[in-house]
């Protein structure tokens, strides 16, 4: 079982418009639902690939409720949401049928008490023997402790089970400090945690911080990784027009997928790349384009090495 944590859940929602015009009105061509959050798009994606998932966080309010809904629809995915009193935030991502350009909208999460956090911390102890391996992604809500990742990824490291952590700013500079199996940021997030804007350099810095490996996501350019085993890059074959929302938990649930299953990694870039530009194929996120992943996987092409 891969064990997902996302501590600030949504319901994504998106609209897709012919064309986004500001200061006009839109009629909306088509709205699609979906449990949202990094963690939960990892998990969905993972439950796609064929892997048992257990999805824990928060849920709550009205909201959570219709999430929680919606996350029974994937079979593979079990819910261990921690109920909380205040209500889930919502995403709004608003898709430009003219120039495939996606706008987005994040609400505030909701305000986490210091019982709903202790909540959370048995049920993530309670999780963790049966996991064999763990995602931490996102943001943290409102009340929740800037270190609360480091926390995370020690308890996770004295269980034995690996964990790869996606966030940014002081919750990842924390956290990367407690020595977790993988860090995923993009070059941005790299940027602000290092202060080097040179990729590789920034990339093999990151490690030096404490992460075992540091894969960066480039967007278009594809992926870079620092490893024991040595720094790899890859890219997809040909750039690829659509909703880019998502492609990164999609990066998150290949890299995690192929290490759960022993794969070289060589192996593991290529699963995460494919999926990440098959992930802008697909109408939203936490969902991959089979045929066009299937095509991408056989063509991806992975540098480096020791």
């Amino acid at each position: 079982m891969i064990l997902t944590v996302t501590l600030n859940t949504a319901l994504d929602v998106t609209h897709h418009v012919p064309k986004l015009v500001p200061h006009t009105s839109h009629r909306v061509t088509a709205v699609t639902e979906r449990p949202g959050g990094k963690g939960l798009n990892v998990a969905r994606v993972l439950a796609a690939l064929g892997h048992e998932v257990t999805a824990t966080g928060f849920a709550g309010g009205r909201t959570g409720a219709v999430l929680r809904e919606l996350l029974a629809g994937s079979p593979q995915v079990t819910d261990a949401l921690v109920p909380c009193a205040d209500t889930t935030r919502r995403t709004l991502a608003v898709v430009d049928g003219a120039t495939g350009d996606t706008t987005q909208f994040n609400e505030p999460g909701p305000l986490i008490s210091s019982a709903e956090w202790t909540e959370f911390l048995a049920r993530y102890e309670a999780l963790l023997p049966g996991a064999g391996a763990v995602a931490l992604c996102g943001s943290l809500p409102p009340g929740v402790p800037v270190g609360a990742y480091a926390v995370l990824v020690r308890s996770a490291r004295t269980a034995g089970v690996p964990v790869l952590l996606d966030t940014s700013g002081e919750a990842l500079r924390r956290g990367v400090a407690a020595r977790p199996e993988m860090i995923k940021p993009n070059a941005a997030e790299l940027a602000e945690l290092t202060g080097s804007r040179e990729p590789l350099q920034a990339t093999r810095d990151a490690r030096r911080r404490g992460a075992h490996a540091v894969v960066t996501s480039l967007g278009p350019d594809g992926l870079l990784a620092a490893t024991p085993e040595g720094t790899w890059q890859t890219a997809p074959p040909r750039a690829l027009s659509g909703n880019p929302t998502g492609a990164g938990d999609s990066v998150v649930a290949g890299l995690l997928s192929a290490l759960v299953e022993g794969l070289d990694w060589p192996a593991r870039l290529t699963r995460a790349v494919a999926l990440s530009a098959a992930t802008v194929k697909a109408p939203a996120a936490g969902e991959f384009d089979p045929r066009t992943y299937e095509e991408l996987r056989q063509a991806v092409s992975v540098t480096g090495g020791n």
